[in-house]
């Protein structure tokens, strides 16, 4: 009788150590699987990020905007503007032209942006439509940030004519624009589970402010 009870009891303590190292595989790969897909749908969001941010003011016409010493000034870019300019921000705004012919002008249809509502990130396509980028019943963003970097070139040394001291607007300076997105979520069905995105895009299309004498 004793040998059955031991024996009993020691079945019982085998078949509970082997039920808790079911158990913590099983959360472990639980874990996994939430991790992968948080990691997947970041991945995913900062490529369309900074896949749309890289074509911030493209503009067709930008052969019009080159202003030759024997030329009238150039014509602005339409499609230049971007926010933030400066301080980090958790939304940010640019344009870029979709003309199949060129018109010179910022249409409703060629304005962008991204921005944090809600713990989801939206997407604007259009001047006034905003969709969800990010699915809140996966992830919940707890952080989306856009920091701009802006250095300066000196372009005195292309300008014929020397710049007046009193001139603000010269000599003229190439911005070179970069921006930094930081992205931080936690799985909707595990808040213990958190991950972080860093990624950065250097804009193609220069910013030029300023203009040479006449």
């Amino acid at each position: 009788m004793v040998e059955l009870l031991v024996g009993l009891a020691l079945g019982l303590f085998i078949i509970a150590t082997g039920i808790t190292l079911m158990a913590g595989n099983l959360r472990e790969n639980r874990a996994l699987m939430l991790e992968s897909r948080l990691m997947q749908d970041l991945r995913t969001a900062s490529d369309i990020i900074t896949r749309d941010l890289r074509r911030a003011g493209f503009w067709d016409g930008a052969v019009q905007a080159v202003q030759l010493p024997s030329a009238t000034p150039g014509i602005a870019n339409p499609y230049a503007a971007l926010a933030p300019s400066a301080a980090a921000s958790d939304a940010v705004s640019f344009a870029f032209s979709r003309d199949s012919t060129e018109n010179q002008s910022l249409d409703s249809n060629e304005q962008f942006g991204f921005r944090l509502r809600g713990g989801v990130i939206q997407m604007q396509l259009g001047s006034a439509n905003w969709q969800a980028l990010t699915d809140v019943n996966t992830a919940l963003i707890s952080e989306f940030r856009v920091t701009p970097t802006i250095q300066e070139i000196d372009l005195a040394l292309h300008c014929a004519v020397p710049c007046n001291a009193a001139d603000a607007n010269c000599p003229p300076r190439q911005q070179v624009r970069s921006l930094s997105v930081s992205i931080t979520a936690r799985s909707s069905a595990d808040p213990a589970v958190q991950r972080s995105l860093n990624s950065s895009v250097r804009l193609r299309n220069d910013a030029i402010n300023g203009a040479c004498p006449a």
